[in-house]
């Protein structure tokens, strides 16, 4: 798919430490960065003993989000993409917070899985640094989780993210700021027993470059080259130096390095803590710094998109395959509800992104049976929700899943419940849609279904089949008046003729 060259792009990221944003425009085939912006909200420290997001964190992201909000009001909402990551997939309260924080910023915010993230990271970064000829290690410490992958080109080939970042690991062994080092190697051995189920794994694969990204390893940087302990990046001398100089200070405050800002000191030694012990376990020498990170990855997956070239639709391929799902029986059904989408598109006020939605259903809806036939939808609803699907968010993923619970028999008002009050109309219908393709191709036979006329309304929809079908199919009438009976019970009306 073409687009106006000069189209702009916005992607935020809520990490648990600061949320940034990036805005982009696409001109002469490739992405340019016109703006940054970055406001360290520390969300990560607002969680309470029971993992709830206090008020005053929240208050500071929503007032952060405002701002954000301001500057890409005039964006389109299909060119920005918004993901929460490690302190928003933990917060219990997280659905109450992402509801206010929409509207702070006027777009969604979606939750991403912590290897989503690693994979947006390593997009951002192998943007930054294309070499498809050296196998790279990517770091990235954030402030809630840190992000660990092995690949090349734009491929990974392994990725990991441990919960372990500056502010959660500030929290646990500087809690009062004092810094010496006992604590230093009591959090730098926390660090190691966190890597310590993938060192051997990753050593095995092994790369020929470190690269790193995110505002800790920016931050050691920038205090290394000022103090003149590196040139450039990050030597293992150099943390070595620091470490000492921390625990010489004794207090986060008293923290007087050129290149260290005041804001970042609270959680400094936290992401010194981690990077000493990805040194040890890792055993390596140097490390170069990228530019990189998971905002640009979010752009270049949002151009990616644009231009076709959506993960998510490999993704989809790959699912089926591992479960070995009739191919020809899912494309009958796809092509029945791509039929049922155009016609009432309109009516419903879908967009091509729940048309996408509706197609991957179709394609996946038989992905149980690889578990066994009896409530396959139910195993099939639990496959994708409980998978790695790179390119999904979490409320994508969910969603998707709940297609697949209530393609067949009873509606599973109950599960239903559990989506997002804003996609609960929408997830209805493509639901029923979904079913009603999977209706017209029960039979499985090698030929499509006929003609058939969708007429919409709000609560309800009618099928106008050609000539004497429908007589003729005295089964498929009947598979209609059960599904009409079973649809009864969300208080929707279907009529067919």
């Amino acid at each position: 798919m073409n687009f106006p060259a000069g189209e702009t792009f916005a992607a935020i990221d809520l990490g648990s430490n600061s949320f940034h944003m990036v805005v982009a425009k696409f001109e002469d085939e490739r992405i340019r960065i016109i703006d940054r912006i970055k406001d360290m909200v520390r969300i990560a420290s607002g969680l309470d003993a029971d993992n709830n997001l206090d008020e005053a964190a929240m208050e500071r992201a929503i007032q952060c989000l405002q701002r954000f909000g301001q500057r890409i009001k005039e964006i389109p909402g299909a060119n920005v993409k918004a993901v929460g990551t490690n302190t928003l997939r933990q917060a219990r309260n997280s659905n109450d917070f992402i509801r206010r924080a929409r509207e702070a910023l006027g777009h969604n915010i979606d939750i991403i899985s912590g290897q989503e993230e690693a994979r947006l990271v390593f997009l951002g970064v192998t943007q930054a640094f294309y070499n498809d000829t050296e196998t790279r290690l990517v770091i990235d410490i954030g402030g809630g989780s840190t992000e660990l992958i092995i690949g090349r080109g734009f491929e990974p080939r392994a990725t990991e993210s441990l919960y372990m970042g500056c502010v959660n690991v500030s929290r646990r062994f500087f809690p009062d700021g004092v810094i010496n080092d006992r604590r230093m190697r009591d959090a730098a051995l926390f660090a190691r027993m966190e890597l310590e189920t993938i060192e051997a794994r990753y050593r095995r694969i092994g790369w020929d470059t470190v690269l790193g990204s995110s505002g800790t390893i920016r931050s050691i940087c920038e205090v290394a080259v000022a103090q003149g302990w590196s040139e450039a990046g990050i030597n293992r001398t150099a943390v070595e130096v620091l470490r000492k100089q921390l625990s010489a200070a004794g207090h986060c405050e008293k923290l007087l390095l050129e290149g260290l800002s005041e804001r970042r000191k609270p959680v400094f030694a936290g992401g010194l803590a981690i990077l000493i012990a990805i040194i040890e376990a890792l055993e390596l020498e140097y490390i170069q710094i990228s530019a990189g990170a998971l905002r640009e990855g979010l752009i270049h997956e949002l151009v990616g998109r644009r231009q076709d070239k959506d993960i998510r639709k490999a993704t989809v391929a790959d699912v089926a395959t591992r479960y070995g799902v009739d191919r020809k029986q899912a494309d009958k059904v796809a092509k029945t509800a791509e039929e049922f989408y155009t016609q009432v598109k309109s009516q419903w006020r879908f967009d091509r992104a729940d048309g996408d939605t509706l197609l991957w259903s179709a394609q996946l809806h038989e992905i149980g049976l690889a578990i066994a036939h009896a409530q396959y939808h139910r195993h099939g609803a639990y496959l994708l929700s409980s998978s790695d699907l790179p390119g999904f968010s979490r409320q994508e993923q969910f969603n998707l899943s709940m297609l697949v619970r209530a393609h067949r028999r009873k509606f599973p008002i109950l599960e239903f419940s559990q989506v997002a009050p804003e996609d609960r109309e929408k997830t209805l219908r493509l639901a029923i849609l979904l079913r009603l393709s999977c209706v017209m191709n029960r039979s499985r036979s090698y030929t499509m279904p006929p003609e058939i006329k969708v007429t919409a309304d709000t609560n309800s929809l009618s099928l106008t089949f050609t000539g004497t079908w429908l007589d003729d199919h005295p089964l498929t009438r009947a598979d209609l008046q059960t599904e009409a009976e079973y649809l009864e019970a969300v208080n929707f009306q279907l009529t067919f003729n």
